[in-house]
């Protein structure tokens, strides 16, 4: 079994979100499962620069994009049995970030021709071209409409997953004849056509063999109006081929037992102390690790919950805890808690840049972890908040809802704690909850935490349900 990922972002290469751990870690599960993965990925000015030199040059060919011709020189490498491809272009990847620029409909339309012009110069023959998002959701539709009837390509099967179904790729009708080579035979509600523009999302969605998402709760959400981002009703039509299938983390990378990157290692709960003390002082906040300390590293966004964080932040500051951030978004979030870390000095730690290492400091020293996201495909954070025994408050969507069953205090079963309704003050209630645990029950909180070390969040599971999909396509 061979299979390409095609995707836009991959850790330790390139990664602006979640996308680009799923696409490092999910190949290196399958291998495991005797799958063989290639990856292919734009070779972008912001790889990184560890790893350019330890590529090498195959060949270089032509990628019809419209009426154009563009370079697409193939570079390879290979790291732990899998094929790395990157393909480049001057014009289209040499230039500072991944996305958010004005031609972004014709570069990644390059990219998805260049994935299917690509696969006979490659050392593996595909039997499924795993895509991406909307980066890559043309991949399918331009196999059905230039390739499918050279035998070459005649029996490759494509999958396609949503990880943020927000995130679409909508541009002008135009870009249909103009970048894709397609006639307008394509451009109709079962087809590409969204609100008389084009979606490469929904290309992705209406041409591939099969879908998934990255949870189970997730799959059924976005068939709803308030997930759905207007393609409800057509995945409510594709639901029979679709299926969520929770993302995991990578266990040997973030262990706590192991990582280089904590003031001290530990295997229970118990060896956070000396990662909290070490925190305080290194953010400047009073050292005590009796105070609860809250945390959030998150893109502030209105997806994750912020307007409910700032909508009652003073009421969580009177409970008498510490609250550490660490994250960029939007100007009014950011300016919202810079101004909030000069009201509580001591007390608020406003971080607003991300920084690997820190992270990974503030998942071990924390003992909470807040994340009220509005709605949350699968969500990495509050995985790697457990493993490192920082307990998880959330809101019951996506992802979240099926990672964190909250605490019950009759029966003792739980993992972190949860609301339902995404509601401000819902929220406060239950970090309320949390701290109280914390302040007066000690040896219950400290159970809840080790319950949620020990808990196999890794891609083992993932990667069979993946497995077993691949197969069933390529009967």
């Amino acid at each position: 079994m061979n299979v390409l990922f095609a995707a836009s972002e991959c850790v330790p290469f390139i990664k602006t979100g979640g996308l680009g751990d799923v696409v490092g870690a999910l190949p290196i599960a399958l291998k495991k499962e005797d799958v063989h993965v290639s990856i292919v990925l734009p070779k972008y000015q912001d790889l990184n620069s560890a790893y350019l030199k330890q590529m090498t040059y195959m060949k270089y060919i032509f990628i019809p994009v419209g009426w154009r011709n563009q370079y697409c020189g193939i570079f390879h490498l290979e790291q732990s049995g899998i094929h790395y491809y990157f393909l480049d272009n001057e014009y289209y990847f040499g230039r500072s970030g991944c996305y958010g620029y004005d031609d972004d409909a014709e570069r990644f339309a390059f990219f998805s021709r260049a994935v299917l012009e690509i696969l006979p110069h490659l050392f593996d023959k595909p039997d499924v071209i795993h895509c991406h998002d909307w980066q890559t959701g043309s991949v399918s539709v331009l196999l059905d409409a230039h390739f499918r009837n050279q035998l070459f390509y005649k029996d490759i099967r494509t999958v396609f997953t949503i990880h943020n179904l927000r995130y679409q790729g909508v541009f002008s009708k135009s870009v249909l004849s103009d970048l894709l080579n397609l006639d307008f035979s394509y451009f109709h509600k079962d087809g590409l056509e969204f609100y008389d523009q084009v979606s490469y999302m929904k290309a992705g969605l209406a041409y591939s063999d099969f879908l998934t998402t990255v949870s189970r709760t997730y799959a059924q959400e976005i068939q709803m109006p308030y997930y759905g981002e207007k393609l409800d009703g057509f995945l409510r039509w594709r639901s029979g081929k679709l299926r969520g299938i929770i993302n995991g983390i990578d266990h040997e990378r973030y262990n706590p037992e192991t990582d280089q990157h904590l003031f001290a290692n530990y295997r229970d709960s118990d060896g956070k102390r000396a990662n909290k003390t070490e925190l305080q002082k290194q953010l400047n906040l009073n050292v005590d690790t009796e105070i609860p300390m809250i945390a959030m590293i998150t893109r502030l966004t209105g997806q994750k919950g912020i307007d409910l964080v700032l909508r009652v932040f003073h009421e969580m500051m009177r409970l008498n805890v510490q609250f550490v951030l660490l994250g960029t978004g939007d100007r009014e979030d950011e300016d919202a808690f810079r101004w909030l870390a000069e009201q509580y000095p001591n007390r608020l730690s406003s971080n607003i840049f991300f920084d690997d290492g820190l992270a990974r400091k503030i998942y071990a020293g924390s003992d909470l972890f807040l994340m009220p996201s509005n709605f949350e495909p699968c969500g990495i954070g509050q995985l790697l908040a457990m493993r490192y025994g920082s307990l998880p408050i959330v809101r019951e969507t996506g992802g979240l809802k099926d990672t964190v069953l909250s605490y019950n205090e009759f029966t003792g079963e739980g993992n972190g704690f949860s609301f339902t309704n995404y509601n401000a003050h819902d929220m406060l209630y239950t970090v309320e909850r949390a701290v109280r645990l914390f302040k007066d029950q000690q040896s219950k909180f400290h159970q809840l935490a080790n319950r949620a070390m020990k808990l196999d969040f890794g891609w083992s599971q993932s990667a069979k349900e993946y497995v077993q999909l691949y197969q069933n396509l390529t009967k």
